[in-house]
């Protein structure tokens, strides 16, 4: 009966479109509110990097999940979204690695699962439900 359940594109699927529409949403929202921008930048000049970078923050939050939920270059785009949260939690989260939450959680579980989808999708690839240029 468990066999029935046993369907590794449609996980793939599933996986591809919850982590890139969910981070989607965080990049449109930077998209429409450009002083996330601004802050995004002058974080990387107090790290002694370019403050251009944050633009970077688009690829990784609207580019390379669109591109994982549609399925083209899927492993690509997984390794783009991974690299983005390691910025994010570099950047403004680090303080907080070891730390919990109120209810006794990781205070990063959303970051982690974000950076752990995101590598998930890089190394299983799109699987047969994505996109196939001609």
């Amino acid at each position: 009966m468990l066999h029935a359940l046993h369907n590794d594109a449609l996980g793939k699927l599933v996986l591809r479109l919850s982590v890139g529409g969910l981070m989607l949403l965080h990049g449109i929202a930077k998209l429409t509110n450009p002083g996330s921008l601004t802050w995004i930048g002058n974080t990387l000049e107090g790290q002694g990097l370019p403050s251009f970078l944050a633009y970077g923050v688009l690829l990784g939050e609207i580019v390379a999940p669109l591109m994982a939920i549609i399925g083209l270059q899927t492993r690509l785009a997984g390794l783009i979204m991974a690299v983005n949260m390691l910025m994010a939690i570099f950047l403004a989260h680090r303080g907080e690695l070891m730390a919990l939450n109120g209810n006794g959680g990781w205070a990063l579980e959303l970051q982690g699962l974000f950076l752990f989808g995101a590598l998930a999708i890089m190394l299983m690839g799109s699987g047969r439900m994505a996109y196939r240029p001609d």
